[in-house]
């Protein structure tokens, strides 16, 4: 491919694809520095019929997607840096290729942050978490990546850029274009530039670790009940299911993980209202052993960086992500843990309580791993939710679908793929009902 004249010789790469099961790769591999470039990547793969993979680090590669290879992969991996920061207005810009770690370690000195507990901090890209739409447990405070996003810059399948939302957190001029690309999953533009809304670093912070009985369910109902009709403001109301709690928290039930983020008074009062509800052994964690809990909670889940826990040997590992109402989270995930006994499967989980998304790592042979996917997403559509596989080689791809069924507004998906990418450039057939 020509590219002498678009990028220098040293950031273009062609070689053999890698050797790894989860496809999403290219012959051709480019590193662009500026949207500039960007632009001429995409207008060079548009005028020539080309598709094109837009990469962070590479962590999502298992998610979604029936091609082995594109034309092109657009690694984003040197478009990093902050490009402004407001700290008296609590805003950023920064570009798509930087790492959510990168951002907080930035904003510490200011005593702010981006609270976006998303998984694998360290390699997880802020272009990468918003084309996922991707958020952790502590969303039940803060919200997820569609909540802290400001304004886009936008580089369209023909290399036209476009600039969404605004450079202030109140802004209600015209449509919210923002959410036209946030979850899209880069089929329809490039982002080359993020504007977020921050927060102010918490004072303290603490986690308790609480065990319920494996027979009593009725028990922890009520207890989150009670919690979500109290005054407390947890930043995290997370369910653990056993084997992930016995790795966690060397307990071996169900056990929920209870965060406070506020001043060291109004967390200890807290924590009180809670120890005087639940007399059980608690475990409790405050300031950095809490945090590195957390650093912990967020090395759990699989990603097609080469990073994660190794299955064990003959087995596949792939991820599933479920959204329910928050009141179907215990039962979803009771569902999870008993289909994965009954079918062979070794099953991680937890489920926000407070906010109703769940997340399943399954590992086993793959016959097994496509009817546990099969018999999970009929349980949460049951239920009037949805289950996606966020993690799964290409083989099992190929013969599950990653989305589920159609949803009702894809016509207008689909009309609005064609609208923008008419020539199928960006990331084709890597989101829902093919597109």
């Amino acid at each position: 491919m020509a590219f002498d004249a678009l990028l220098p010789p040293e950031r273009v790469q062609s070689g053999p694809v890698p050797d790894d099961p989860f496809g999403n790769h290219a012959f051709t591999r480019v590193y662009p520095e500026s949207e500039e470039e960007i632009a001429a990547v995409l207008r060079y793969a548009h005028e020539q019929g080309l598709s094109v993979i837009p990469s962070g680090n590479g962590t999502k590669r298992g998610y979604g997607g029936l091609d082995e290879t594109a034309d092109i992969l657009l690694s984003l991996a040197r478009m990093t840096g902050i490009t402004e920061h407001s700290a008296g207005d609590l805003t950023m810009a920064v570009r798509p290729g930087t790492t959510i770690e990168a951002i907080n370690e930035a904003l510490k000195p200011h005593g702010q942050m981006l609270p976006l507990d998303v998984p694998w901090p360290e390699e997880a890209t802020i272009g990468g978490v918003i084309a996922a739409n991707d958020s952790g447990p502590k969303r039940l405070k803060y919200g997820s990546a569609r909540d802290m996003v400001i304004g886009l810059r936008v580089v369209y399948p023909d290399g036209k850029v476009i600039r969404t939302g605004g450079n202030v957190v109140k802004n209600v001029a015209g449509y919210d274009m923002n959410k036209l690309f946030i979850g899209s999953m880069g089929t329809l533009g490039v982002i080359s530039e993020v504007r977020v809304k921050l927060r102010p670093l918490p004072p303290f912070q603490s986690l308790l670790l609480i065990p319920f009985d494996e027979a009593d369910h009725d028990a922890l109902s009520a207890f989150v009940i009670d919690l979500q009709n109290s005054h407390l403001e947890p930043s995290a109301l997370e369910l653990l299911s056993p084997r992930l709690a016995r790795r966690l928290a060397s307990e071996s039930t169900w056990t929920l993980a209870v965060a406070f983020e506020d001043r060291e008074k109004a967390v200890i009062a807290q924590e009180a209202w809670v120890k005087e509800k639940r007399a059980t052994d608690i475990i409790a964690f405050r300031q950095d052993a809490a945090a590195q809990w957390w650093r912990e909670f967020s090395r759990i889940a699989p990603n097609a960086a080469g990073r994660g826990p190794d299955p064990p040997r003959h087995a596949t590992e792939i991820a599933i992500k479920i959204g329910s109402k928050n009141a179907d989270v215990i039962p979803l995930l009771l569902t999870g843990d008993a289909l994965a006994e009954a079918l062979g499967v070794t099953m991680h989980g937890h489920g926000g309580v407070g906010h109703g998304i769940s997340r399943l790592y399954a590992q086993g042979a793959d016959a097994a791993l496509l009817q546990y996917v099969e018999e999970v997403r009929r349980a949460a559509e049951d239920k009037e939710g949805y289950a996606v596989v966020t993690h799964m080689p290409l083989s099992l791809r190929r013969r599950c679908d990653a989305w589920g069924g159609m949803p009702a507004h894809f016509p207008l998906l689909r009309a609005i793929k064609q609208t923008i990418d008419p020539k199928r450039v960006l990331n084709p057939r890597r989101f829902v009902g093919g597109l």
